[in-house]
């Protein structure tokens, strides 16, 4: 009963009021003063009930609001020639690229090697694993990774556009985060870091 009242305590409130209520009814005729005071008290705690059940769905409905604008991620804008990507509110450089004609998010990281796919979006988009290369054991932020090499046609954001690009396709784990890394941001002509912007440059 205790594990009720602390899990579901709207629950508890609700059923002690109709049963003061209902209890107020039954003994109308032989304790009328008493019943009225149950059925009163049973209609006040329905009424409380139910505007705390109308405050706890507007109060989980602003969480949720609030959770999907501190994970909204920036658009990217081009300027001249130069693609400008805003600092997204986790503290990371996101894009939406286009690779091989689908749209992926991709988390820009400098530290990272190579560009990587997950292996359901290298599956999904066909990219397989280059046989004259051996998989690769790659430093992450969430430690070493077993990793095989495979190719795609294009992939694109803003005005950076990069062909035969090789990618990394992790094989031990299920993280599907798909990363730029320094084999596409080397083929630029410059990048940068401007307060919360990070400026892509591509070559002429």
């Amino acid at each position: 009963m205790s594990e009720l009242v602390l899990n579901e305590p709207l629950l508890v409130i609700a059923i002690f009021a109709v049963l003061a209520a209902a209890t107020g009814w039954m003994i109308e005729r032989d304790h009328p003063g008493m019943a009225n005071a149950l059925r009163k008290t049973g209609y006040l705690g329905m009424l409380a009930a139910g505007l705390l059940l109308v405050a706890q769905l507007a109060y989980t409905a602003e969480r949720s609001d609030a959770a999907l604008e501190l994970h909204r991620r920036p658009a990217l804008t081009v300027s001249g020639r130069e693609t400008i990507v805003p600092l997204a509110s986790d503290g990371h450089f996101w894009v939406t690229a286009e690779v091989n004609g689908r749209e992926l998010d991709f988390l820009i990281d400098t530290g990272a090697t190579f560009t990587g796919l997950g292996r359901d979006a290298a599956a999904e988009l066909g990219v397989r694993p280059d046989p004259q290369q051996a998989p690769l054991e790659l430093e992450t932020a969430n430690g070493v990774i077993t990793a095989t090499m495979g190719k795609v046609d294009a992939l694109r954001f803003g005005n950076i556009e990069a062909r035969g690009l090789m990618v990394a396709v992790p094989q031990d784990t299920a993280d599907d985060t798909q990363v730029i890394g320094m084999n596409l941001l080397s083929q630029l002509a410059s990048w940068r870091v401007e307060g919360d912007k990070l400026i892509l440059v591509p070559k002429r």
